[in-house]
């Protein structure tokens, strides 16, 4: 069956918030946490940015047995590979079991400038990712990692190492890099998009060597009790999803996305997010994602009305998805 999971936006909530939300999704089936991992928030409105590590360790001890991921950067700007290769380890052996996956992309300005580096293009970060995965996998085998490029490594070791150690996910948006990261991802995570570009992205995967591994998809939503609440949310909170990535990856500052979101309206965020007031329609279009082959799934309430978010999906959705309820196939995929 299908996990649905809780997705934990650190850009939008304060540390203390989320713990509660990550506490009260576990409470009504929510199956897993995928949390953010941001210096900045997207947008001035959203206002948040907690240290996601930091805040990872106290969520896995304020909530029973709920297993967590986290997609993160580890390129040698905020984190350099060793480092986060210690921080999971860290988590994982505190936590047996609940740190299954760490997702890794190549990043957004936003988050990474603030060490005074240059920005370098996709193809340079590309490298570096991939360096990054590779020193990562060796040092949770308790190898001794040195390196000279792309990324520098001298003699390093971790030695606090769990029984089992975490899936190294990629984070995808495009079908190019989907297929790339197919040959070296444990697994591929990647968000809402049309049916036909959300299939062309799982396709590339497979096709780039990734046939018998896992789909995990996050999905942003806009659940609130009017269609007309439910759009203004997704407006006012998730609008700079609607720029490019080749755009939203070079900007700064929370002001530069507010700026370059200055034309978007709300009636252009239908592509971005899953717009409804209807639990049903939110259960047929996790159905569409089961359909399509995604094994886990994590919802992004975009809007700030999580814990009405929580209750109602907790309530009226998630049941369609437990263990020994049927779902349905679903009839709504473009191909």
């Amino acid at each position: 069956m299908t996990l649905i999971g809780y997705h934990a936006s650190h850009e939008q909530f304060s540390p203390s918030e989320l713990l509660g939300y990550v506490q009260a999704a576990e409470t009504v089936g929510f199956g897993a946490v995928m949390s953010s991992d941001h210096l900045t928030p997207w947008s001035e409105r959203q206002g948040q940015s907690g240290f996601a590590w930091a805040w990872l360790g106290a969520a896995l001890q304020a909530t029973r047995s709920i297993p967590f991921g986290i997609i993160t950067v580890p390129m040698g700007w905020r984190y350099h590979p060793a480092i986060t290769a210690q921080a999971g380890a860290t988590i994982a052996e505190m936590f047996s079991g609940r740190l299954p996956w760490i997702a890794v992309g190549s990043g957004q300005a936003m988050n990474e400038h603030v060490i005074g580096e240059r920005w370098p293009s996709k193809a340079e970060r590309n490298e570096r990712l991939q360096a990054a995965v590779e020193i990562m996998r060796d040092l949770w085998l308790g190898k001794l990692v040195s390196r000279a490029e792309p990324i520098k490594v001298d003699q390093a070791r971790v030695h606090s190492l769990p029984d089992e150690i975490p899936r190294i996910v990629a984070g995808a948006l495009s079908p190019e890099t989907a297929e790339w990261a197919g040959g070296w991802a444990d697994a591929l995570i990647t968000i809402n998009q049309p049916p036909d570009k959300l299939g062309k992205v799982v396709d590339a995967f497979r096709r780039g060597g990734g046939q018998q591994k896992p789909l995990y998809l996050q999905t942003h939503i806009s659940y609130a009790g009017s269609e007309e609440e439910a759009r203004a949310s997704a407006f006012e909170q998730w609008r700079s999803n609607a720029i490019s990535a080749a755009i939203s990856e070079t900007l700064r500052l929370p002001e530069e996305f507010d700026e370059a979101c200055l034309k978007v309206r709300p009636e252009d965020m239908d592509e971005h997010v899953r717009i409804s007031a209807d639990p049903q329609q939110h259960v047929e279009w996790l159905k569409a994602d089961v359909e399509m082959g995604f094994e886990e799934i994590y919802i992004h309430n975009v809007g700030r009305n999580q814990r009405e978010f929580i209750e109602a999906f907790g309530r009226e959705v998630l049941p369609a998805f437990r263990t020994g309820t049927p779902v349905a196939a679903s009839s709504s995929l473009g191909e």
